[in-house]
């Protein structure tokens, strides 16, 4: 029996034309991208409108206007378009490769480390990293040409299949100078300038609520960075207190670039999760690296540490 509903699907080449020549606002550049003469993506244009019933363009002087029909058509085959081919990437890719998303601070102070030495251990598979920055971490597999990603998050909502790899630990760190000889205190914390890694100011906020006196503190107050990677260079430099995670903050402790005010640490909201959909499941190169990762996680000294959960 013959599907009726994808018989009124224009044809795929004209559909494909017409999104690249609203991608560029020219049938020329169209037509350099898709390899075809311009007059070619004409006709693929004109027998799309034919088979739609609507106009898709309209000239204004030297310059093609998407008309309104044409601005809704354009919105969704650029989303379809992206879907079939991270589908298409996904299904082409050797099992000896693997592309992997994580965020930027983990990526320079744990990450990176833990690559090399899966690369030294496994020279025949190939980890594509990419690092960005992620106010709230994220990762979408349908849409996003990834095999797998690195979260800070918890459980609740993690995409398809996940393993955890390690917790949170906040914990307030300045540069040596800014220690003094005097006893730390609330007292003389509320003096001082805080840094805070998230725009939302949410790890100070975190850790002196499980210190029972966030109404004791204008927490508010400071200077705000987009990652935690800036806000411990800040720090570093003397420029106040920055909320650190005990974890990716060991080698600046162990070489005494930063110091520990307050001995106390609080287990954030968040871990760090691999993450991979469910498609990946039996993927051997995935199980190479969760393994991997799981051997070489970081750690940090809780000598002297209180830990609060």
């Amino acid at each position: 029996m013959v599907d009726k509903s994808s018989a009124r699907i224009p044809p795929l080449y004209a559909l494909r034309a017409f999104e690249m020549a609203a991608r560029f606002g020219s049938f020329t550049l169209a037509a350099e991208q898709l390899c075809i003469t311009q007059s070619a993506v004409s006709r693929h244009v004109r027998s799309l409108e034919q088979s739609l019933g609507c106009r898709l363009f309209e000239r204004k002087g030297s310059k093609l206007v998407l008309t309104e029909h044409a601005r809704i058509l354009a919105q969704g085959l650029q989303m379809g378009f992206e879907t079939i081919e991270n589908a298409c990437m996904a299904v082409a890719s050797r099992e000896v490769s693997l592309r992997l998303k994580a965020p930027s601070t983990l990526t320079m102070r744990w990450l990176l480390g833990a690559l090399e030495g899966f690369h030294a251990r496994h020279p025949g598979i190939q980890v594509q990293l990419t690092s960005v920055w992620m106010d709230e971490d994220f990762v979408d597999f349908r849409a996003e040409p990834f095999d797998c990603a690195i979260l800070l998050g918890t459980c609740d909502g993690m995409v398809d299949e996940s393993e955890k790899l390690f917790d949170e630990w906040l914990v307030p760190v300045c540069a040596p100078e800014l220690l003094g000889s005097e006893p730390w205190t609330l007292d003389r914390l509320a003096n001082c300038e805080l840094i805070h890694p998230t725009r939302d100011r949410r790890d100070w906020r975190r850790w002196l609520e499980r210190m029972g006196c966030n109404d004791r503190l204008a927490w508010r107050k400071g200077k705000l960075f987009d990652t935690l990677e800036l806000a411990i260079s800040a720090a570093m430099k003397g420029h106040g207190l920055s909320m650190g995670d005990l974890s990716l903050v060991k080698e600046e402790l162990d070489s005494g670039a930063l110091v520990l005010p307050f001995r106390t640490a609080v287990r954030s909201q968040g871990s760090y999760y691999l993450v991979w959909p469910t498609r990946s499941r039996q993927n051997r190169t995935l199980e190479l690296l969760r393994a991997h990762l799981l051997e070489c996680l970081p750690t940090f000294d809780a000598a002297d540490m209180t830990l609060l959960e």
